[in-house]
């Protein structure tokens, strides 16, 4: 995925803000989803969400207002409950801009763990 980056997603110097790198890694993985066929959306819908359990992020370098960045995303590891996302975010030098990993967990409308839909399970 690519985006660009605005002066909203800034400070004051002009760099991101570190928490924005959040909003774009959330972004990624709905994304990925949606490529596999899925829509986030539709999925709680019927029951079945996935929230955030663990958040790693190393920042390597500063992207800056008017970068356009690439977030890399894929899977490193799934269980019954959960998916574990690896991103990396490249800015348009190809300079590695932040490395992440994200660990999902699949609940029902309790916010209570649930087992990953085969039909999921199967297509990620």
């Amino acid at each position: 995925m690519k985006i660009k980056i605005y002066y909203h997603d800034t400070d004051c110097g002009g760099v991101v803000y570190y928490s924005n790198y959040l909003k774009f890694l959330e972004e990624a993985r709905t994304e990925y989803f949606s490529e596999k066929g899925f829509s986030i959306k539709e999925l709680a819908e019927l029951g079945t969400l996935f929230v955030v359990a663990r958040q790693e992020i190393d920042y390597k370098a500063p992207a800056v207002y008017g970068d356009i960045l690439e977030i890399k995303t894929k899977i490193i590891e799934t269980s019954t409950v959960k998916i574990v996302f690896e991103n990396e975010i490249y800015n348009q030098d190809n300079r590695l801009i932040t490395k992440a990993k994200t660990i999902l967990v699949c609940v029902d409308k309790n916010l209570k763990p649930k087992a990953i839909p085969p039909e999921i399970r199967s297509k990620i």
